[in-house]
């Protein structure tokens, strides 16, 4: 049975693969192509009802909502997307130099490290969006370097792991380098837990961003993300609350699916934490 079998045979990945798949298409058909104009107001039909030429009405300003929820799936998916490359690449490269070399080089990264791991990484976002002011840009390098030390740490792990089995030893009897042992026998390895951790990390940089957008620290309006429209409909909610429950309940579906597929992967990457949670 191939890999994609086992995944979908779970009913969480099986649910986790739908939703993420939903909500990656909607983004790929909002950044395409949209039933009308997300950025294009209507002031003589403010908060419309929901017609066959607006499926879900229009908000404050007359703008179609359908078609800013899916524009908005797109800046929050590339957002969450572009955010995971920096930490990825940046903190496996870290890490596994950290937990294979060991000497000065671990003990001073991991004191930069607890250091920034002692603010929360929407707190540091935070911060960091204060100074670098609120853009798309600036949201991806405040949420990438807010979330480095959790990929650095992973990384650096899985190496102190790895580095002592046995066949990382025969490598380096052999002759080969530590620099070769290290990427061809110990990173490949490290796949597993960097793959899960990525994605449970995808669905938190979804919800940063929404929060960050919603603060206003986020993509500037008028351009849409699930974000700032919620921030938008807070003082409409009482009258109109569909404003504030759609974007909402995009943000919970692609939370449910990242978290499910990320359990799903954990469970078939690792059956050892299988084992483990059935047992507790």
């Amino acid at each position: 049975m191939s890999f994609a079998a086992r995944l979908t045979s779970r009913p969480n990945g099986l649910i986790g693969v739908l939703l993420v798949g939903l909500v990656l298409a909607v983004a790929l058909a909002g950044s395409i192509m949209t039933p009308h104009d997300p950025l294009k107001s209507d002031l003589m039909n403010r908060f419309g009802d929901a017609t066959a030429a607006h499926p879900l009405g229009t908000d404050m300003f007359g703008r179609d909502i359908l078609s800013r929820l899916m524009r908005g799936a797109w800046v929050s998916v590339s957002i969450g997307l572009g955010t995971l490359v920096l930490p990825v690449l940046v903190g496996t490269l870290l890490g596994a130099a950290a937990g294979f070399f060991r000497g000065w080089f671990d003990r001073l990264l991991m004191m930069v490290l607890d250091a920034l791991m002692a603010f929360p990484g929407l707190l540091l976002a935070l911060g960091l969006m204060a100074i670098i002011g609120a853009n798309r840009w600036g949201v991806i390098l405040a949420l990438s370097l807010a979330y480095l030390p959790a990929v650095t740490r992973v990384v650096r792990g899985s190496v102190l792991s790895i580095g002592q089995s046995e066949f990382v030893e025969a490598s380096t009897s052999m002759g080969n380098s530590r620099l070769y042992t290290l990427m061809v026998h110990v990173l490949p390895n490290c796949a597993a837990p960097l793959i899960v951790l990525s994605t449970l990390m995808f669905g938190w940089v979804l919800l940063a961003e929404s929060a960050l957008s919603f603060l206003g620290l986020g993509v500037p309006p008028p351009e849409p993300s699930w974000g700032n429209m919620l921030a938008e409909a807070k003082a409409h909610l009482m009258r109109h609350p569909m404003l504030g429950l759609l974007p909402g309940l995009c943000i919970s579906v692609a939370l449910l699916g990242v978290n499910l597929l990320g359990d799903a992967l954990r469970d078939e990457l690792d059956p050892k934490s299988a084992d483990q949670a059935e047992v507790i």
